[in-house]
């Protein structure tokens, strides 16, 4: 019964959209009729209301809704959609100030007199558009109302210009700042708590341990990351439009010939064509630039943007008028405060006591004359035309839709939980032959379809929170989140194309005029949507594309992983072993130059850790080339073991398949009271699923558990190498910076000679009470010294006595004199030393840090993120360790 209610749920969703009716209601609406209608049937005809629910009752699912749907506000976690009206707002305010159009105007001109020209220049300025607004709608009508004419006049295709223009109109989907990818974003976040939590237990069963490696885990993804991810596909996608425009304007001349005039390229036109381009491209390094170089989140990013639209309103508005620069000049000024104020002096105000107030008041003038810029911005575009009203009329009703959809899709998620949905599609999915990329393919085919009748909000609400968590658990592909969202970024954005609710083509044949006919604007835009799906092939099939840009700044960032993170491990083994492939003999020549030291000089407890450090740096090179030869191993047996635990593991999916529904049946049975005959039918329903499962359990290949054992001894054999190679690298590298850290101590040591002098004596002569803290203070002055705790101790050893009630002067001495003895023996071995060994340990030691004592840095070099970047970007089959 949970699935007729559950098909129930989807046909009333789909009847209502179908029909009409809000979003905003239609959603929520099926959700809360379908449960209460499944309450309704349980108690007429099964005696309780929770019978025909897959777990749980009315009462729980309906909870479960309003706790979503209040999440959606008040989780602290959830602010990354705080930044959805501020891009609304700044999209909103640059088209309405006809930047867009001018935009338009300027870049056709530019690009005329190229084959398909005038199309490369909506693309271009799609692109833009789509950087600085990303409203699909306003950039659509407007590109519509300007570029459309000026194309049909130049002989342009129909199919052509309108396909152009549709489709330019959508990058603001997937090149960023886009909402597309803050919900996106928002919806993965929880996701991919579940696909942890799903991916734990998994390798919880299938190997019996109780801890997952973190490394195995699931990461999460933020908006920010989302940005960064996207930006390079968008690239790839407006790359593809326009080599398409011109290869076809190429091949035929006829559809879209160059457009000739003279007397467009002159100072007049480099000066429109400045003043059109530089602001929105200065915008956009604001916004993109400071989330990338991690100077503003995305919320941060969101206001700058909101500002800078109303800026460049400002001037646009009164364009012609005495002063219309000025508000614009004035937050220019303002900022070039800020930014020499913040880099000059120290503005924090918790430290103008010490520091003093200049930078902070530098500062406050810099923001007041910002402020001042902005407010005088605002009542500009409040009295031109009324556009701030309008323009906040339109932010507040496409911000509500947003969120209005957001809390309806919250109560149908919910909905869909409670007849079993998600476990029907993860048990659908799951039981498809090919693994992850048959799940993968059929989502992305699902999701295409989708776009077909339902709106990218929609999609992104609905469908994520099921799929999402179902893909990003699977070990096989090991995608990460942002590279998921991305493609499911890329993919929704044919939903503004696909016939027959395509909105791009709605607000196209709004403003489109007569002889345009709808067929001309289907055909067009059938060779666009091919291009979104050949730029989501290159995506899929080279996952760097979205990887390595977020993985870059991250690891170029003050915040960075240190090389310990245990994520970066394997990448760091490998830029290792390149340098030991590249560098191999000058690291063996510092080697043996290091061991050509004479270090008889040093005591014999630092005497002997010299030796054993290069013997454990030599180990750790045998160690990792035993650990990549492991590695060669696993993947050879991997091909013949991979077909044996594909088998094995699916039968064994089915099998927990079957265990769950059989624990929610008998828990059924167990609360079956009156009703026999249903009772009768559950328990024979128990007996048929239990009589399926010694099926399965049958078709286990007998050798299997031989296979398994083999190819788990080969991938311990290689953990195990590389755990050795660690701990022999790491302890390599310790033992020299010890001893780097004793003679680098020399400069601190030397002045503590007067003071140790000057205690002995004033213990020697004053009264105990009156040296105990003086002496104290000098023990941790030593103690800050490397080396040098031995002459501590014996400090520790006067003080302690000193404590006594009756202290004998004599061991007070004593220890006194043994810390002066050693304080001599030290000073002479530690000038030698410094002389004898420091320029050569020096030498060896800048040789180790890239290779032997990489993890032992407080943070990665430039060159090393680099690596470490493009390295983790690839996704890396985990598979064969669940």
């Amino acid at each position: 019964m949970e699935i007729l209610f559950l098909a129930l749920l989807v046909a009333l969703m789909a009847w209502a959209l179908g029909s009409g009716f809000p979003v905003a209601f239609a959603l929520p609406g099926s959700a809360i009729i379908t449960i209460l209608l499944a309450a309704g049937s349980g108690y007429l005809f099964a005696g309780s209301p929770d019978a025909y629910f897959a777990q749980g009752g009315p009462s729980q699912w309906l909870s479960a809704g309003v706790t979503n749907l209040r999440g959606v506000y008040w989780e602290v976690e959830r602010d990354t959609l705080i930044a959805i009206p501020l891009f609304i707002f700044m999209g909103i305010m640059l088209q309405r100030s006809k930047i867009a159009e001018d935009l338009l105007v300027t870049m056709a001109q530019l690009f005329g007199p190229v084959p398909g020209g005038l199309g490369i220049s909506v693309v271009f300025v799609g692109a833009l558009l789509a950087a600085t607004t990303g409203i699909v709608g306003a950039t659509v009508v407007a590109m519509g109302l300007i570029s459309l004419p000026a194309m049909l006049r130049n002989n342009y295709s129909k199919s052509l210009a309108t396909g152009t223009i549709a489709a330019s109109g959508t990058l603001g989907q997937i090149i960023p700042p886009s909402i597309v990818l803050i919900i996106l974003a928002d919806q993965l976040a929880s996701a991919t708590d579940q696909a942890s939590t799903a991916r734990k237990a998994l390798y919880k069963e299938s190997t019996g341990e109780l801890s997952m490696p973190s490394p195995f885990d699931v990461t999460s993804t933020s908006a920010g990351e989302m940005f960064l991810g996207a930006l390079v596909p968008g690239l790839v996608l407006v790359g593809l439009y326009m080599a398409y425009i011109l290869i076809y304007a190429l091949i035929r001349p006829h559809v879209a010939p160059p457009v000739r005039s003279e007397g467009w390229f002159d100072r007049e036109f480099f000066f429109k064509l400045g003043l059109a381009l530089v602001p929105p491209l200065t915008l956009i390094f604001l916004v993109l630039g400071s989330i990338i170089a991690g100077i503003a989140t995305v919320n941060q990013a969101g206001a700058i943007g909101a500002a800078g639209a109303l800026l460049m309103a400002s001037y646009r508005l009164t364009e012609g008028q005495k002063n219309s620069f000025t508000p614009a000049i004035l937050a220019l000024i303002g900022m070039a405060i800020i930014v020499f104020a913040t880099s000059t002096f120290n503005t924090n105000i918790r430290d103008t006591a010490a520091t003093g107030s200049t930078g902070v008041m530098i500062a406050l003038a810099g923001v007041a004359l910002l402020v001042f810029a902005l407010g005088w911005s605002a009542w500009r575009t409040f009295k031109i035309d009324e556009t701030l009203q309008g323009v906040m009329i339109e932010t507040a009703k496409t911000t509500s839709l947003v969120f209005i959809i957001l809390l309806g899709a919250a109560m149908l998620t919910a909905a869909f939980r409670a007849f079993g949905g998600e476990e029907l599609v993860k048990g659908f999915l799951e039981g498809l032959p090919g693994g992850f990329w048959t799940k993968f393919i059929i989502v992305m085919l699902v999701i295409f379809v989708l776009g077909f009748f339902l709106d990218f909000i929609e999609i992104a609400v609905v469908v994520v929170p099921i799929v999402a968590p179902i893909l990003l658990a699977d070990p096989e592909a090991n995608i990460t989140a942002v590279w998921l969202g991305v493609m499911i970024g890329l993919n929704i954005q044919t939903s503004f194309l696909t016939p027959p609710f395509g909105f791009a083509l709605f607000y196209l044949r709004g403003v489109a005029p007569a002889i345009v006919k709808t067929i001309d604007m289907y055909k067009g835009v059938i060779a666009f949507i091919g291009l979104q799906i050949t730029a989501l092939v290159i995506v899929g099939l080279y996952p760097p594309l979205v990887n390595y840009l977020p993985n870059r700044v991250a690891l170029l960032s003050d915040t960075a992983p240190p090389p310990r993170n245990p994520r970066l491990q394997y990448c760091i083994e490998e830029y290792t072993v390149q340098q030991f492939s590249e560098n191999r003999a000058a690291i063996d020549a510092a080697l043996s130059t290091a061991k050509g030291l004479d270090f008889s000089v040093l005591p014999r407890d630092l005497s002997r850790d010299a030796p054993q450090s290069f013997a454990d740096a030599e180990k750790s090179i045998e160690l990792l080339a035993q650990a990549k030869q492991f590695e060669a191993d696993v993947q050879a047996a991997a091909v013949e073991y991979r077909p044996f635990h594909s088998v094995v593991r699916r039968l064994e999916s089915d099998m927990r398949h079957i265990d769950e529904v059989v624990e929610e049946l008998e828990t059924a049975i167990s609360r079956e009271r009156e009703n026999e005959a249903r009772k009768a039918r559950l328990e024979k329903r128990v007996e048929n699923l239990k009589a399926e499962r010694a099926e399965l359990l049958a078709q286990i290949p007998a050798e299997w558990p031989e296979r398994q054992s083999t190819f788990q001894e080969l991938t311990k054999k290689e953990a195990k190498a590389r755990t050795e190679f660690r701990r022999a690298a790491d302890g390599s590298y310790a033992k020299i910076q010890e001893l780097q850290a004793v003679l680098a101590a020399n400069e601190a040591f030397v002045p503590l000679e007067s003071e140790l002098q000057a205690m002995r004596s004033a213990v020697e002569t004053g009264s105990p009470d009156e040296t105990q803290e003086a002496l104290n203070e000098l023990a941790k002055k030593f103690g800050d010294v490397e080396g040098a705790s031995d002459i501590r101790s014996e400090l520790s050893k006067a003080r302690r006595e000193l404590r006594r009630s009756n202290p004998r002067m004599d061991r007070v001495m004593g220890s006194m004199d043994a810390a002066l003895a050693t304080y001599a023996e030290q000073k002479a071995w530690r000038a030698s030393a410094a002389e004898k060994l420091g320029p050569g340990l020096a030498a060896y030691e800048e040789f180790a840090r890239d290779t032997f004592g990489i993890r032992a840095q407080r943070r990665l070099t430039r060159d090393q993120a680099l690596y470490m970047a493009s390295c983790i970007s690839d996704h890396r089959d985990i598979s064969l360790n669940f």
